[in-house]
């Protein structure tokens, strides 16, 4: 599917732009999948077409974030808000929890938890506006702790960990879990340093309804009597993602999301790795015009700037629905802020091009001539 297609530049948060690619391809196979006269929608989840379709996903996905034969990989459903209450029905034992809290999804996650364990929070950014990010090294981490949350990247306030934290090193032996939900795949994970890591497909991945588990498998087996079935980690990695039905349709495009993905080249690099220095570049392009203009303002801490999500605020917040008209016309769609910030916030997944970040930037020095 090489043919060059032009749309808008859609800068949602998610549900996201998807690589044209993904959708030519899916278009294609809508009515007949690989002339097995069917469309995957219409498969059965357990016959011999969606099993070369799941598993085919599941090797890719292995492949592309370098996950280790000891963690299991699972296709389930329920999103990101739903893992904030999975997680600890299978990982607390009902015991204390620590969270980092960094902005609004690892307020949730800690909200969420305490309906089944004891939430203590190590950390917390909310005393700057959840600008910037508390180093590990403040971290007042419990001894008895079943696991540390954070959320890696977090989409609203624009935050994210370049790095993850060595628990290790911190004198700290629970395991890391981590929302990755918006940047998973924009850059490799380091899996000596999760325990768990979880996140809807909707932002990176592919459409809204597949949620992503990668876990240690030693972390398995743990569930409270409480959990449902369904959520039991153990019992859905002992079924390979099959004990109810998946979200089929989903998976197979992620898969197609996951080959497009290995097919990137940047450079020397391939796969996620060259999605990262794309990644790098297209968050600096916006990051540069933004600190240079007199009129847009980005407020949070350069040294932890989420290279996903990029909040932006007008100086003059009365000519933002002009902005955002503007914006329309030039073919730049879903800029508004979310509600609780406001503003403007610019979603740059790996589906955005260069080009489209080019052209935002473009609309943004157009209109800051016009203020002038």
């Amino acid at each position: 599917m090489t043919e060059r297609i032009t749309r808008p530049y859609n800068f949602s948060a998610g549900p996201a732009a998807m690589p044209v690619e993904v959708l030519q391809q899916a278009a294609a196979d809508m009515l007949n999948w690989q002339g097995s006269g069917m469309g995957v929608m219409e498969m059965s989840h357990r016959g011999k077409a969606f099993m070369s379709i799941i598993e085919s996903a599941e090797r890719d996905l292995r492949e592309l974030l370098a996950v280790p034969p000891h963690f299991r990989i699972l296709f389930m459903q329920g999103g990101g808000l739903a893992e904030n209450a999975i997680v600890p029905l299978n990982l607390s034992r009902g015991g204390a929890v620590d969270f980092v809290i960094t902005g609004s999804w690892s307020q949730k996650s800690a909200e969420e938890a305490r309906k089944y364990a004891n939430v203590h929070i190590a950390a917390s950014n909310e005393g700057q506006a959840h600008t910037t990010l508390p180093a590990p090294a403040t971290w007042r981490l419990s001894s008895d702790a079943q696991y540390v949350h954070l959320c890696s990247n977090e989409t609203i306030h624009g935050v994210e960990f370049h790095a993850l934290p060595d628990l290790n090193a911190l004198g700290c032996q629970a395991p890391l879990v981590i929302d990755f939900s918006s940047h998973v795949a924009s850059r490799p994970v380091d899996w000596s340093r999760v325990g768990l890591a979880f996140g809807g497909a909707q932002k990176n991945l592919g459409p809204a309804g597949l949620t992503l588990v990668v876990v240690r498998e030693d972390l398995l087996g743990h569930a409270l009597k409480a959990c449902p079935t369904a959520f039991d980690y153990k019992t859905v990695a002992d079924n390979a993602s099959m004990f109810n039905t998946p979200p089929t349709y989903a998976i197979y495009v992620a898969g197609l999301t996951f080959q497009w993905l290995k097919r990137q080249t940047e450079g020397d690099l391939s796969g996620v790795a060259a999605m990262e220095r794309r990644n790098i570049a297209k968050a600096a392009l916006l990051y540069d015009f933004i600190d240079s203009s007199q009129l847009y303002l980005n407020t949070v801490d350069k040294a932890c700037r989420s290279r996903m999500n990029i909040p932006f605020f007008l100086r003059d917040e009365s000519r933002n629905e002009a902005f955002l008209a503007g914006a329309q016309a030039a073919g730049l769609l879903q800029l508004k802020g979310h509600k609780s910030l406001g503003g403007m916030r610019a979603s740059i997944y790996n589906a955005m091009p260069l080009e489209g970040v080019q052209a935002l930037v473009d609309h943004m020095r157009q209109f800051e001539k016009t203020q002038a």
